[in-house]
C-alpha cells in the first residue's frame, strides 16, 4: 500500500512540474521586421527585454525550481537551460531591432 502511494505521489509529482511554464524563447527575427516604424521598434525592444526579464526570473529560487530540485532535478536543469536559450534569444532580437533603430536612423 505505501507503494502504491509512493508511485502515485511521484507520478502526480512529474506531472506537475512538466506542466510548469517555461520562458517563452521569442524569434531573433521576423519577416516583417524591416517594415516596423521607429516607435514600433521601440515597442519591440521593450518587449524583448520584458521576455529576457521573465526568462531571468525563471533561474531564481522559485517554488517550482525548489520542487523540482526535490522531486526530479532534470526537471529545474531543463527550467535552466530553456531560460538561458530565452535569454539569448532575445538579447539576439533586441540586437537585432536595435541595428534596424540604427539604419532607420530614427
Amino acid at each position: 500500500m505505501k507503494t502504491l502511494l509512493l508511485t502515485s505521489l511521484s507520478i502526480t509529482a512529474l506531472l506537475a512540474l512538466s506542466g510548469c511554464a517555461t520562458p517563452h524563447v521569442v524569434e531573433t527575427t521576423r519577416v516583417t521586421d524591416s517594415n516596423l516604424s521607429c516607435s514600433q521598434l521601440a515597442a519591440e525592444m521593450k518587449e524583448a527585454d520584458r521576455f529576457r526579464t521573465d526568462a531571468q526570473k525563471q533561474k531564481g529560487v522559485t517554488g517550482t525550481n525548489v520542487a523540482a530540485a526535490l522531486l526530479f532535478w532534470p526537471a529545474m536543469v531543463g527550467t535552466y537551460s530553456n531560460a538561458n536559450e530565452a535569454i539569448a534569444a532575445a538579447d539576439t532580437r533586441k540586437s537585432n531591432l536595435m541595428n534596424l533603430h540604427t539604419s532607420k536612423k530614427c
